[in-house]
């Protein structure tokens, strides 16, 4: 199915994952504005287990309420209508999928997964509060939605597309089976069942892993991230926890929590999916503790992965029947050339091999192995019937770490290979202090420029700040004396925005100029460079463009300011904004020159109507 993807048209078929009954109800009464609490309630009334989930998550950890709440109309007063519409919305969708005829899809695994990571970013965000945390856990709970509906809207298909990804990337398989991947149908549905925008740029930015500033939507983002892992974590199996465990731990640390926090807020995390699943009837296994899974890293090695080398069938079956009864695992050649092989594509831990073999002997194994990178730190045991000195130095020289002699005693074995086994835990100590360093040093220079860029780097709007302003103006105006090319500035004020802050408060005020903000970066040039000097002025610097073209930029991004209104704020004034424009070419004038010229345009515009542009015509 390579056609464009048609989300009406699946809509109106009814073959998306849909609300029904009370939660529908629930969805259309709050969309009016003229709802109320009562009427909210009288509809969760009607539903018994409805109300119960409901005031059950009002007193959560998860909500963090300060006293016991006892009626289901003082929990929906202090969870919100939105949040439990979303809540509501959410149960009856695990209620009306919690099987489908897609074969492949595991639609117990997908639900635990989805609860695991609603309880985790209800956590995350209720220790660093960047959304309510009850809202959060719906997004959680529906944040990987899209693989539920394309299950449920081409059940066989999708399941084709499943089974085919075990070596391929599920999303490409997906865009060229449906015309969509699962994260695209995943935010086309929320925001379709109206969440809130920052919910949705916040989740895009956590698929594409595009999380490079530190404002509002960003840092959820982050959060978002590090809930996908921890409630991967949950449902993993202990090899795979095993697997997923340094990024754990390394995305942890974004989030201030060490190991020994990370170890309290996991299992606390589990503790809660338990309860949750209990609670809203999702299946959760009961899985071994972080706690346990740090301390099963790094303790001794329960068996090893062995290679067993012998061209005499006798002594390849009765050896790893022992070896594995030892608790080993084995893997078996018959010949040195098979084992070279093998090596290479399993890169075993220890390797028992007999000496006297065709074509291909143990010695010359050996010496092949020692002499290639993927050879070099496998633990070689040498199975022998001699004792003679000068052979035993010559297996030595060839890269032998032990022998046995033949017959061969399984208690020595077992003795040489827990000797053996000692070495290879050393060995991936050292290794994991090498990858320990190089992940430190990799964070070290992540934060360090982390630091840089906040420091050059306004908070709020996510433009570069004054110091990085002066700075790049001053280096441009350098590269335009040298290059003998014209420069020019823009200084930009919001009009009346101090009456924005006195009458609606600095909230609403940080709203409008990340919104106008927003606006002067999509309507500047890729070259110009849009700056926060402070308060509601900015700059924008544009090289190589003279005073009357860089005139036209600024009417551009006057006009786009006053067409495109913040949405859901009533503001005493339309957003406007007065721009002065100064040019020069070279170093005539010098940039605080021009600086200064473009600010008394800019006061020119202000003491006339504002909402207008003016170009420095002298000095």
């Amino acid at each position: 199915m390579n056609s464009e993807f048609n989300f009406n048209e699946l809509k109106a078929a009814d073959r998306l994952p849909s609300p029904s009954g009370t939660a529908l109800a629930i969805m259309q009464l709050v969309q009016r504005s003229d709802a109320t609490v009562q009427q909210v309630t009288q509809l969760v009334k009607v539903d018994p287990a409805l109300s119960g989930r409901i005031l059950r998550f009002a007193n959560s950890a998860a909500f963090g309420a300060r006293r016991p709440i006892a009626d289901v109309q003082t929990a929906i007063m202090m969870m919100g209508m939105q949040t439990v519409r979303n809540f509501a919305l959410s149960l009856s969708l695990i209620g009306s999928n919690s099987k489908g005829h897609c074969p492949v899809f595991d639609y117990e695994a997908y639900w635990s997964r989805s609860l695991a990571i609603s309880v985790s970013i209800a956590a995350i965000t209720a220790r660093e509060l960047t959304v309510v945390p009850a809202e959060s856990f719906t997004l959680g709970l529906l944040s990987e939605i899209g693989s539920l509906a394309l299950a449920t809207a081409w059940s066989e298909i999708y399941g084709e597309c499943l089974s085919a990804a075990q070596g391929e990337p599920l999303l490409a398989l997906e865009r060229e089976r449906f015309g969509i991947d699962h994260n695209a149908l995943t935010l086309m549905l929320l925001a379709d069942w109206g969440f809130p925008v920052v919910f949705l740029e916040a989740l895009k930015l956590s698929f594409e892993m595009k999380v490079a500033k530190l404002n509002r939507t960003e840092q959820f983002a982050r959060q978002l991230i590090f809930a996908r892992l921890v409630g991967s974590y949950c449902v993993a199996d202990e090899a795979l926890r095993q697997v997923l465990l340094p990024d754990l731990i390394a995305e942890a640390d974004f989030h201030g929590l060490n190991e020994p926090a990370l170890l309290g807020f996991v299992d606390e995390t589990v503790e809660l999916w338990h309860e949750w699943g209990k609670l809203i009837d999702v299946k959760t296994d009961t899985r071994q503790s972080l706690l346990e899974t740090l301390e099963s890293r790094d303790s001794n090695l329960p068996g090893l992965d062995v290679l067993l080398v012998d061209d005499d069938p006798m002594i390849l079956a009765r050896l790893s029947k022992q070896l594995i009864a030892a608790g080993n695992q084995v893997a078996l050649c018959r010949n040195g050339e098979s084992a070279l092989k093998h090596v290479i594509e399993h890169k075993p831990q220890l390797m028992i091999t007999d000496w006297r073999m065709k074509p291909m002997d143990g010695l010359e194994l050996c010496k092949a192995l020692r002499a290639s990178d993927f050879g070099k730190n496998i633990y070689l045991i040498m199975l022998t019937s001699t004792e003679d000195e000068d052979a035993l130095v010559e297996a030595f020289d060839a890269g032998i770490d032990d022998y046995v002699t033949k017959p061969v005693s399984l208690r020595v074995l077992l003795a040489r290979m827990r000797a053996g086994q000692r070495i290879i835990m050393l060995q991936h100590e050292l290794e994991k202090e090498s990858r320990d360093i190089q992940r430190y040093s990799a964070e070290l220079a992540v934060a360090n420029r982390r630091l840089k860029s906040m420091a050059n780097t306004d908070i709020l709007t996510g433009l570069p700040n004054r110091r990085y302003a002066l700075n790049r103006l001053e280096q441009e105006a350098a590269a335009a004396l040298r290059f003998k090319q014209p420069l020019s500035v823009l200084m930009l004020d919001l009009d009346h925005f101090k009456s924005v802050n006195d009458t609606l408060g600095h909230d609403v005020g940080d709203q409008v100029l990340t919104h106008a903000a927003r606006l002067m970066r999509e309507t500047a040039r890729t070259n110009d460079i849009v700056c926060r000097l402070g308060g509601e002025e900015f700059l924008v610097i544009s090289p190589n463009t003279d005073g009357s073209t860089a005139l036209s930029l600024a009417e551009r991004i006057r006009r786009s300011i006053e067409a495109n209104q913040p949405q859901g704020l009533v503001l005493p004034y339309p957003v406007t904004v007065s721009i002065g424009v100064a040019g020069s070419m070279g170093a005539q004038p010098s940039w605080k020159d021009l600086m200064k010229w473009a600010d008394d345009a800019l006061y020119l515009v202000k003491q006339a109507n504002r909402n207008g542009v003016r170009l420095a015509s002298s000095a």
